[in-house]
């Protein structure tokens, strides 16, 4: 390769000599550029510790190079500095070459050819400026979308002169030189068996064997040898041992989030390493305020990777400092901080509220993605939050062509199972209509039976589609390989088939064959109905047993020939008095009582979910004269007298068929 091809009759490398004299005068200065510099860094690069080198070295197609080892300093990251000093300033020798000048003027630039070009017209600099160089390229070649240089510049005097300054004698780079150009070079190259990488990394693995790699070095050299061998290379297990030596003290924020990183390569170690981890998780309790927004996120999803449901005080913080920077975040940060809540489980008033501010603000610009991904999160939590409901909504209208069936089911289905319906539901059920029609066999078949099941919750029922989802050849795709298709995916195709008698009577395509239909929504997922509250029902249980006189009077539970199961049933004559539960002859009226629990409505609020309003709806067209109890009404009784009273008239007064 021409990475380490090197044009060596181009080259001339004199003796290395030590200057120890240089060096430590550099060190005073360099102290003092380290403090103004270290918050305008780019993220990937690294300060370390200095060396006593410096490397004189010609070329023939080049002004003379002079590499020098001075301490550490961290580029520049991004603008901030005032312009004090001409760029004049970098003349041919080492005393006039400014740190804090050389990384700002180096982060200006936007291609590898404007790098080489400005390293080549310097004389002398230190190796940690070398790796930064090379660094720089990097970064330029990623934002291209293709690490890989270009074959020119590949090839180029000035680039294989920049590479030939660490493949020669490598032990006398500082630590700072050697990991961060290690690191550069294999993300620019990624080949193993290069005689450059080689002799690098057997310099670090020398190094590391020897102890002699601080903590910033430690993190580079493992995520170096990650990327370049993967997560079973052996070497990074004495790299984390070496790390656990150390107090987390001397790690940066960077540095505990490069060591999340490091272990996340191996969840599969993470309880053989669940006490150290545990170190990290509650030393990094005190790092939160320090942390980017892209390093919040790299922590959240480390958290995740390692399973860490134990370390919930850390992503509570970490949704707090979320809260301040949100709109910082890009689209991709913020859409594994909400893969991260989804995993934990975690939502608060104050995260949502934020969300729907920074959603409302970039409706129609945000990633189609993480538009999905924030309606994943409410979904999971059960968030109605109009807001945000709204503005996707908007946005999907607008900019449908630019979803995914896959992230279009994600956007659609909250809609059913929160029972809610936006001002712009016309428009949005026609747009889908529409994606449905021309893109129907795009979507895979359960996530578009989950979509129009979604859909007919909020009665926007898919009545042009039920053909080809009751026909044999879709219910064979949604089989697949499997012997039998699973219960989720035959309830809710029953349900649609309730459905469409219940509600789409002008419906004549084909019905769903018996043998694929259920007979209770009664699910271990509870997708189709939610089990009782038992706490809630021994309330209702007692005050209907002081009312009616006897627990003969009404039965517990009674699952109907329609699939639904009624949480109390109670059963009247033609002149309206109870009868017991046993008796089937005579019976004028069934009341179902839904006994509606916390877990029956959205996050804080009273709003059914839709499949509870579609059970309900159902019941009343199958004649059942349907009373909600929600708790919300139990919970505001303070007597058993009072109790019995409300119950009385829930069932007995003249407008309980509007309950």
């Amino acid at each position: 390769m021409a990475l380490v091809t090197l044009r060596r009759n181009l080259y001339h490398l004199s003796d290395f000599r030590i200057h120890g004299a240089l060096a430590a005068l550099k060190t005073q200065h360099v102290n003092h550029v380290h403090k103004t510099v270290k918050e305008h860094l780019c993220q990937w690069f690294w300060s370390l510790h200095p060396g006593p080198i410096r490397v004189r070295f010609h070329h023939a197609h080049c002004k003379k190079f002079h590499s020098e080892n001075g301490n550490d300093l961290h580029p520049v990251g991004e603008p901030g500095f005032s312009q004090v000093h001409s760029w004049d300033r970098f003349e041919h020798s080492v005393k006039n070459v400014d740190e804090e000048m050389f990384y700002r003027k180096l982060n200006s630039f936007t291609s590898s050819g404007e790098v080489l070009h400005f390293i080549s017209t310097l004389e002398t600099l230190p190796d940690t400026m070398m790796a930064g160089a090379l660094c720089r390229i990097c970064e330029v070649e990623r934002k291209d979308g293709d690490q890989r240089l270009p074959k020119e510049i590949l090839e180029s005097s000035a680039f294989q002169a920049l590479c030939d300054r660490f493949g020669r004698n490598p032990s006398d780079l500082s630590n700072a030189g050697l990991v961060t150009a290690f690191q550069a070079l294999t993300l620019l190259c990624g080949d193993a068996q290069s005689r450059l990488l080689m002799n690098l990394e057997a310099e670090c693995q020398h190094r590391l064997e020897r102890g002699s790699l601080d903590v910033r070095s430690l993190c580079i050299l493992g995520e170096t040898l990650i990327k370049l061998h993967g997560p079973g290379c052996l070497t990074l297990d004495l790299i984390i041992y070496q790390l656990q030596g150390e107090s987390l003290e001397a790690f940066t924020p960077e540095d505990i989030v490069t060591l999340y990183r490091l272990l996340q390569a191996s969840p599969e170690k993470a309880d053989q390493q669940q006490k150290f981890l545990n170190k990290i998780n509650h030393f990094s309790l005190s790092l939160v305020s320090n942390l980017s927004p892209k390093l919040m996120s790299q922590m959240l999803t480390a958290l995740v990777v390692l399973d860490q449901t134990q370390a919930l005080p850390l992503v509570i913080k970490l949704s707090k400092y979320v809260v301040q920077h949100i709109a910082r975040f890009t689209s991709e940060e913020l859409r594994k901080v909400l893969e991260a809540f989804i995993y934990f489980g975690h939502s608060d008033r104050f995260f949502t509220e934020t969300l729907e501010q920074h959603v409302a603000s970039l409706c129609l610009t945000l990633d189609p993605e993480l538009v999905s991904r924030v309606m994943e999160y409410c979904s999971r939590k059960l968030i109605l939050s109009e807001p945000i409901f709204n503005a996707v909504a908007e946005t999907f209208v607008c900019q449908a062509e630019k979803f995914s069936p896959i992230q279009t089911a994600k956007l659609i289905e909250p809609f059913g199972k929160l029972n809610y319906l936006p001002p712009n539901a016309s428009a949005l059920f026609r747009k889908l209509e529409n994606m449905l029609l021309t893109h129907f066999n795009h979507f895979p078949p359960k996530t578009l039976l989950k979509l129009l099941h979604s859909c007919s919750l909020i009665e926007r029922h898919p009545v042009n589609f039920m053909a080809k989802i009751f026909s044999p050849y879709f219910l064979q795709q949604l089989q697949g390989e499997e012997s039998y298709l699973d219960r989720l995916s035959l309830a809710q195709l029953t349900q649609l088939f309730l459905t469409s008698i219940l509600e789409c009577p002008f419906y004549k395509g084909p019905k769903l064959l018996p043998k694929f239909q259920v007979k209770s929504f009664l699910t271990p997922c509870s997708s189709l109905e939610t089990p009782m509250d038992f706490h809630l029902y021994k309330s209702v249980m007692t005050g209907l047993i002081d009312l009616l006189g006897a627990r003969l009077y009404f039965a517990s539970k009674v699952l109907t020939p329609y699939c639904y199961t009624i949480d109390v049933e109670i059963k009247l004559d033609e002149d309206g008095f109870v009868l017991p539960f046993t008796i089937d002859e005579d019976v004028h009226k069934r009341v179902a009582l839904c006994i509606d629990g916390p877990k029956r409505f959205c996050l804080n609020s009273n709003h059914l979910l839709g499949k509870e309003a579609t059970k309900q709806r159902h019941l009343r067209l199958l004649g059942y004269q349907v009373v909600q109890i929600p708790y919300y009404e139990i919970e505001m009784l303070k007597s058993r007298l009072e109790l019995v009273d409300y119950l009385q008239g829930k069932l007995f007064s003249q407008n309980s068929g509007g309950h």
